[in-house]
């Protein structure tokens, strides 16, 4: 069976950063694609960043790039996003996602599965 929990979600002021991990079981993180997206009240989901099939290759949504890094540690089977110089727009659930292969790694039908989420509020 397939879990991905997402934790690390929080209160924080603009300017702060944050590190939400994924933490995966019943699937290795090295041997797909995985990806950060998230979603604000009333807003679709929308791509943050994935990173390759045995890492190497990132990619990031232009709103975050240069604030946020995806990366992974294999032996704690575990995704990361580090956030940086956060803002208030970057106020919403953000979710865990493992790509079924290859294809466009922004398009959330190309992942197979999916945490519940964990919250990240900030502050002005």
């Amino acid at each position: 069976q397939v879990q991905l929990v997402e934790s690390g979600g929080g209160l924080v002021q603009a300017g702060g950063s944050l590190r939400l991990s994924c933490a995966a079981s019943g699937l290795t993180v090295s041997s797909k694609p995985m990806g950060w997206f998230r979603q604000a009240p009333g807003k679709e989901r929308e791509f943050v960043a994935a990173i390759s099939w045995m890492g190497g290759t990132t990619y990031y949504a232009d709103s975050v790039k240069g604030r946020f890094t995806i990366s992974r540690d294999n032996a704690k089977n575990t995704v990361y996003l580090q956030m940086n110089k956060l803002k208030p727009e970057d106020t919403a659930v953000y979710y865990c996602a493992a790509k079924r292969g290859a294809g466009r790694y922004n398009f959330s039908a190309e992942y197979d599965y999916w945490g519940q989420g964990t919250q990240v509020t900030v502050s002005s």
